[in-house]
């Protein structure tokens, strides 16, 4: 069988081709893009036999998934950690509704937030949806995840999670996939009302028959080949590691742990493998990424386990951040391996626009109109253009989430603080900005929204924007006066007629957009050099 150096999100779509996916969805957020952007471009999705899309949000996109499975179809959808908070609402309800196809929902955590607000751990989700969970350890057990999963999804009518992070999603490993052609399997088109109308009367007892069932799959955890107990070596310590972490006990310990050690990468936790491990340990160390998930919950388990239970909380491993191979071999008393010098390697830089970036002019544009307003405040959001809370810009003055640049404007303007400006990107605004700039047209707020439009997804690597060119119809759709929707270039040469129209709409009184267009630098080299390439 053929041998793929791949990602671990590439493992894992790749899996899902194999295991016999039918459509998947996604809104891009790092670390979970690839997942995504490797089956758009599999000869699967090329020639039609999947199908695979981008999203205008995480929401959207579980919900078309969800579709899918209704239909009787194997679907995946795929998100970073904050995007299951966006799609929170139909991931919990899907799991009281059920699934018909196999339902898979991929999550990539980002622990010491590398590209996000937050470090969440998106395995607390489970115990709200109380579904299943598969979190792989490597690589190969990324790619044969879907298939476990799809399996245990159409086994027990429910949606599985996987969990992903970053380290394990970004990094590459040699991965064995199968060359078996996979007939897509496919159910009848669901037709029970009673599971899928989720009225007060239906939804009351299938969420009582989906927390009778918990019992059953602890048992599949317990019986599940992912889950995996050597009780061999000295009991003086034993180790429970979940997920990637497991590589990084083994790491310490050159590929032989003396100690029994439970890998965990199936949820819910099971028990009597945990039991077996608490009774034979005089101390029990909890090695995961993410948030003390497991090492909280073995606390609540009767008071005589409580002494042995040590990780995170305990101060034996850190209580933020990302674990590494020298975090885990320090809390087991072991010397990490000696590595190569890095003083060779070029020193970090920070994330800066690129030089010719559309939004590095807008910010200088509202820098000056900013300069004679000394009260102003610019609420932004979450792309490219949020690194214009840096120098020598220094424009913004917030970013809390996906959207809250035009509703947290909103607000301060309701407070009394003028002028009040939104700083928000075409594929941020038609994610989750449309809502908040109906609120502005329903109070009619006194808020500039400046939408900077660089036709693309560029913080992700360039997807399509679901903006497509739209953006004045939709502000126009949504309200906004005609001639309160103004759309500039941002270039030097415009700078003061873009200071000019800004300080107009800022002026007026009630909601107004300005569209700062200009195509992504990147993007339109990219075009440029296709363009040389095809003529040549």
């Amino acid at each position: 069988m053929p041998v793929r150096l791949l990602l671990g999100d590439e493992a894992l779509a790749q899996g899902a081709i194999d295991a016999g996916l039918s459509g998947a969805y996604a809104y891009p957020g790092t670390p979970s893009t690839e997942i995504t952007e490797y089956l758009i471009a599999s000869s699967e999705a090329q020639d039609g036999r999947i199908v695979a899309r981008w999203t205008a949000n995480e929401k959207t996109a579980l919900e078309t998934a969800f579709g899918m499975s209704y239909a009787g179809k194997r679907a995946m959808v795929s998100m970073k950690h904050v995007g299951l908070n966006v799609a929170a609402d139909p991931f919990i309800n899907s799991a009281i509704a059920g699934a018909n196809g196999g339902f898979l929902i991929a999550v990539a955590d980002d622990p010491s937030m590398h590209s996000s607000q937050n470090e969440q751990d998106s395995r607390v989700y489970l115990d709200m949806a109380l579904i299943p969970c598969i979190e792989p350890s490597d690589q190969h057990e990324a790619y044969r995840a879907p298939a476990h999963a799809f399996a245990l999804s159409e086994s027990m009518h429910l949606p599985v999670l996987i969990r992903l992070t970053t380290r394990l999603a970004h990094s590459r490993a040699a991965v064995t996939v199968c060359e078996d052609v996979i007939d897509r399997p496919a159910f009848p088109v669901a037709d029970q009302r009673s599971r899928y109308v989720l009225l007060p009367s239906n939804a009351r007892r299938s969420y009582a028959a989906l927390v009778d069932r918990q019992s059953e799959f602890v048992a599949a955890s317990e019986s599940s080949p992912l889950n995996k107990l050597s009780m061999a070596g000295d009991p003086s310590l034993g180790i429970l590691a979940c997920g990637i972490a497991a590589n990084y006990v083994m790491e310490a310990y050159d590929g032989a742990c003396p100690h029994p050690l439970l890998k965990l990468s199936q949820y819910p936790i099971p028990l009597a493998l945990v039991e077996r491990l608490l009774e034979t340990c005089k101390r029990v160390l909890v090695v995961e990424e993410g948030y003390p998930y497991v090492e909280a919950k073995l606390l609540g388990l009767p008071a005589r386990t409580q002494p042995l239970v040590q990780g995170r909380l305990s101060g034996h491993l850190p209580r933020t951040g990302e674990l590494t191979p020298q975090i885990v071999s320090n809390a087991l008393g072991r010397t990490a391996r000696k590595t190569r010098p890095t003083s060779s390697v070029p020193k970090p830089r920070p994330p800066a626009f690129c030089p010719g970036c559309p939004h590095a002019d807008t910010c200088n544009a509202l820098n000056a109109v900013l300069s004679e307003e000394p009260n102003g405040r610019v609420f932004s959001d979450i792309g490219c253009y949020t690194l214009g809370a840096q120098p020598p810009y220094e424009t913004i003055d917030t970013c809390l989430d996906m959207g809250a640049s035009i509703t947290m404007a909103k607000g301060a303007s309701d407070a009394g603080l003028r002028p009040a400006i939104a700083l928000i990107g075409d594929s941020t605004f038609t994610h989750s900005g449309m809502t908040g700039l109906l609120d502005c047209v329903n109070d009619n707020a006194d808020v500039t929204i400046v939408i900077v439009d660089n036709l693309t997804t560029a913080m992700t690597g360039g997807q399509p924007s679901a903006a497509e060119n739209r953006l004045a119809a939709v502000c126009l759709g949504l309200g906004i006066a005609d001639d309160h929707i103004r759309v500039l270039e941002p270039h030097p040469t415009r700078h003061n007629e873009n200071v000019a129209a800004l300080r107009e709409e800022i002026a007026f009184h009630g909601p107004s957009v300005v569209i700062a267009q200009r195509e992504c630098i990147q993007k339109a080299r990219k075009k440029a050099r296709q363009a040389r390439k095809e003529s040549e």
